[in-house]
């Protein structure tokens, strides 16, 4: 009997780790709690940025009710050659006080990592955001309107078709200065 091959490099737990625990609706803070593992570690995990010792893996897939095997899984799952999301079911997130919605282009396997959204903001409107981890950054392209980006003290308007690049890993803020609804697309890639 043949002996199956080695794996030269451990297995990437974060993508597997991020699915399921988006898959059962829970939030950083939720499996942190269930699996006794701190948020900080779990986030970075989840962006391969450190790999979990075999205590943390069961404890992480009892938190889950999955076998450990299932976090350590290599296949890759086979994907639609062409899967399309219609406007209904892309996830969105709406701040009506605030006078903001952010649609969620990006696919939920990705979040934490590099993430896509379409924000629209109505005039006036204002999407605040308290500090992101280190190092993550936004990208910001004007599509519709007039949009001024603040961080910390820093404060610049952004001209239609300009992409605006900032450090979100500080509090930052997105205001339409115009009369009218403005558009954009935001890039989100985290460190």
């Amino acid at each position: 009997m043949k002996n199956p091959p080695i794996q030269n490099t451990p297995p990437e737990v974060g993508a597997t780790l991020q699915k399921m625990r988006l898959k059962r609706g829970l939030t950083l803070d939720d499996l942190s709690r269930a699996a006794g593992v701190s948020k900080s570690m779990l986030s970075q995990i989840e962006r391969e940025k450190a790999n979990p010792t075999i205590a943390v893996t069961w404890r992480l897939a009892n938190a889950l009710g999955v076998g450990i095997e299932e976090l350590l899984a290599t296949e890759a799952e086979e994907l639609e050659t062409i899967h399309v999301m219609d406007l209904h079911e892309t996830p969105t997130l709406s701040g009506t006080h605030a006078g903001y919605v952010l649609r969620i282009l990006g696919p939920m396997d990705l979040a934490g990592k590099y993430e896509w959204y379409e924000l629209t903001l109505a005039a006036e409107g204002v999407l605040t955001s308290n500090p992101h981890d280190p190092g993550t950054m936004e990208h910001l392209t004007l599509l519709q309107g007039a949009m001024e980006i603040t961080v910390g003290d820093h404060k610049r308007k952004l001209k239609l078709g300009g992409t605006a690049r900032y450090q979100a890993d500080k509090n930052h803020t997105i205001r339409n200065t115009g009369k009218t609804e403005a558009r954009a697309l935001m890039v989100v890639i985290h460190r």
